[in-house]
C-alpha cells in the first residue's frame, strides 16, 4: 500500500498545524478482523471495475487502528485534496461548537443573528414572516424554506442576498439541498465568535486530531464559503471521521460538545423526503450537513469525496475521487467492505496483504501516449495562434516547442498564463486562482505529446482537486481547433471548442 509523502498548497484562511501531528495506531486487516481479500476487490471495483471512475485515495479504519491506506500517484493520503460538500459537515460542527460555547443559539432567529443585512424592501409580508422565523436550526437541516437555491454567488454581499430570496414555504416544513444556506451558517459562526472557521477549528477541534495544513476559499465577504471550499489530506479526513465514530471524543479526550453528534446525525429530515429510490443512499434522510446511508452516516463531496462513519461496523472510510456517479463508490463498498469485516481477528493472510498491495500498485495515472515532436511543430513553434471570439474567453495562444518539453502561453479573460509541459514526465506547474479570494495557485502536473503528425494533445490534472483537463489541437495548414474536455464537471464536460489561424511569430 502506498502512502506517499508531498508537500501541501498554500493557505486560505489558515493552513498550518500545531505541534507534532498524533496518528492513529495502525494494524493489519485481519487483526482489526477484515479480509484483506475483500478490500483488494474493493479497490480493484473502485479503481478498473467502473467506468469513468478514479479512485484517488482510500483509507479505512477498524476499531480505531488504521487497516487500509493508500493512494494512486501523484496523489497521496497525506496530501490536499478539494472536499467539495464535505466541507458543510465540518461547518455543521462549528456551529455545535458555538452554541457549546453560547455564542449563538439552534433557535436562534437568523435576522437577530444579522440584522444589517436583513432587506428593507422587496419581499412581501408573508415573505418577511417567515425570514423571520428562519432559524439556525433551520439552515442545519437544509429546510430554510426556499423553492429553488438562492443565487447569492454572483453578488458581492451573499448573507443579504441569501435573506432577498423569496420563502416559497414555512422555514422548517420544505428540504432543499442549499449550499448558500450553508455560508450563511460560516457566516453566522465568525460573526459570532470573531475569527474565520478554521482558526475557530484548529485549537478546538482539527490540532488535536493532528490535522495538517488546510484551506478554506473565502467569500468576497471575507467568510469561508461554508458548504464546499475546504481542502484537507484524506488521512486526516479519516482521522476526523473516527472522532464522529467515538461521539466527539479523541483518545479520552472530550472534543465536540457531548450529544452534539448523535443530534448531528438524526434524521431531521425524515427518510424519502429527498429524491431517490429507496437504494439510493441519498434518500435516507439527512441531519446537520451529513446524510444518513443504507450504512451509517456520511459527510460527501461532489466527484466521489466521502466520510463514512459506520458505526455497527466500527469502520471510518475516507475517500478522494473523480467520479460521475457518486452512488457507484458507496455501492462498491457496501459489496466488498461490508463483508469482509468479520467479529473477531483473523489469521494472518500474507497471500491476501500481498493481493491488496498489488491493487494499490496498479493505481497508476496514465496519460496520452505519442510523440514528443512532428513535423508540424515547426510550422507553429512560436507562432501566435488567434481565435474567434468564443465562450471560454480565450483570445489567443502561443507553443514554444523543446525536445523535453514544450511552453504553453495564452490569454484567457484578460489574464497571461504560461505552462511548461512535459513529454516522457509530466512537468510540474501552477495555474492561477480561479478567481480573486481562492486559494492558489493550483499546483498541476502537465504533458503533451503529438498522437498524430496534426494532432496535438495537453493534458493538466490538477494534484489537489478533481479536474482533468484534457486539450486536442487538430492542424491543418494554418487553421487549428482546439477540443477542450474535462474529466468531471457540475455542467458539461465537452467545452466549447475554439477555432484560431495562425499569425506570426511572437
Amino acid at each position: 500500500m502506498t502512502s506517499n509523502d508531498a508537500d501541501h498548497g498554500p493557505n486560505a484562511q489558515d493552513g498550518t498545524a500545531a505541534g507534532d501531528r498524533p496518528v492513529l495506531p495502525r494494524s493489519t486487516p485481519e487483526e482489526q478482523g477484515i479480509d484483506p481479500r475483500g478490500v483488494a476487490a474493493l479497490v480493484d471495483a473502485l479503481a478498473r471495475g467502473l467506468p469513468e471512475q478514479e479512485l484517488r485515495s482510500l483509507v479505512v479504519v477498524r476499531h480505531g487502528h488504521v487497516v487500509v491506506e493508500g493512494a494512486r500517484a501523484p496523489y497521496a493520503t497525506d496530501r490536499l485534496h478539494a472536499l467539495y460538500s464535505l466541507s458543510k459537515t465540518f461547518t455543521a460542527t462549528a456551529v455545535g461548537l458555538a452554541v457549546a460555547e453560547g455564542r449563538l443559539g439552534l433557535d436562534d432567529a437568523v435576522v437577530d443573528l444579522v440584522p444589517d443585512e436583513v432587506p428593507t424592501s422587496g419581499l412581501s409580508d408573508d415573505e418577511r414572516v417567515r425570514l423571520g422565523r428562519l432559524t439556525v436550526r433551520h439552515l442545519l437541516t437544509m429546510r430554510s424554506g426556499h423553492e429553488v437555491e438562492p443565487e447569492i454567488f454572483p453578488s458581492r454581499r451573499w448573507v443579504a442576498a441569501f435573506l432577498a430570496a423569496p420563502l416559497a414555504h414555512e422555514p422548517g416544513t420544505h428540504f432543499l439541498y442549499n449550499t448558500s444556506a450553508t455560508y450563511v451558517l460560516a457566516a453566522l459562526v465568525e460573526r459570532a465568535v470573531g475569527c474565520g472557521l478554521l482558526d475557530y477549528l484548529r485549537p478546538r477541534v482539527l490540532d488535536p486530531l493532528g490535522f495538517g495544513p488546510a484551506t478554506w476559499e473565502v467569500s468576497p465577504e471575507g467568510h469561508a464559503v461554508g458548504g464546499f471550499g475546504l481542502s484537507a489530506a484524506p488521512r486526516d479526513i479519516a482521522a476526523f471521521g473516527e472522532l464522529l465514530l467515538r461521539d466527539g471524543v479523541w483518545r479520552g479526550r472530550r472534543l465536540l460538545p457531548e450529544g452534539w453528534v448523535a443530534l448531528a446525525t438524526q434524521a431531521h429530515v425524515p427518510p424519502g423526503t429527498a429524491p431517490g429510490d429507496e437504494r439510493s443512499d441519498w434518500a435516507q434522510g439527512y441531519g446537520f450537513q451529513m446524510w444518513r446511508s443504507r450504512h451509517g452516516v456520511r459527510g460527501d463531496g461532489a466527484f466521489g469525496q466521502f466520510c463514512l462513519v459506520l458505526p455497527e461496523q466500527d469502520v471510518v472510510v475516507a475517500m478522494s475521487s473523480a467520479v460521475r456517479d457518486m452512488q457507484a463508490p458507496l455501492d462498491a463498498v457496501w459489496e466488498h467492505l461490508l463483508p469482509a469485516c468479520g467479529d473477531a481477528p483473523l489469521p494472518p493472510d500474507d497471500e491476501g496483504r500481498a493481493e491488496l498491495d498489488r491493487a494499490f500498485a496498479d493505481l497508476q495515472v496514465t496519460w496520452p501516449q505519442g510523440d514528443a515532436t512532428s513535423p508540424v511543430a515547426a510550422r507553429l513553434d512560436g507562432r501566435r495562434v488567434v481565435f474567434d471570439p468564443n465562450p471560454l474567453g480565450v483570445t489567443h495562444a502561443t507553443v514554444t516547442f523543446g525536445d523535453e518539453h514544450d511552453r504553453l502561453e495564452l490569454r484567457h479573460e484578460g489574464e497571461s498564463v504560461a505552462l511548461v509541459v512535459g513529454h516522457d514526465e509530466p512537468a510540474l506547474g501552477v495555474v492561477p486562482p480561479r478567481y480573486p479570494g481562492m486559494p492558489g495557485p493550483e499546483p498541476v502536473l502537465a504533458h503533451a505529446v503529438w498522437t498524430a503528425r496534426d494532432e496535438y494533445v495537453v493534458t493538466v490534472r490538477a494534484l489537489e482537486d478533481t479536474p482533468v483537463l484534457t486539450v486536442t489541437a487538430k492542424v491543418t495548414g494554418d487553421l487549428v481547433e482546439v477540443t477542450p474536455r474535462v474529466n468531471v464537471s457540475f455542467g458539461p464536460t465537452e467545452l466549447p471548442a475554439l477555432r484560431g489561424v495562425l499569425a506570426d511569430r511572437t
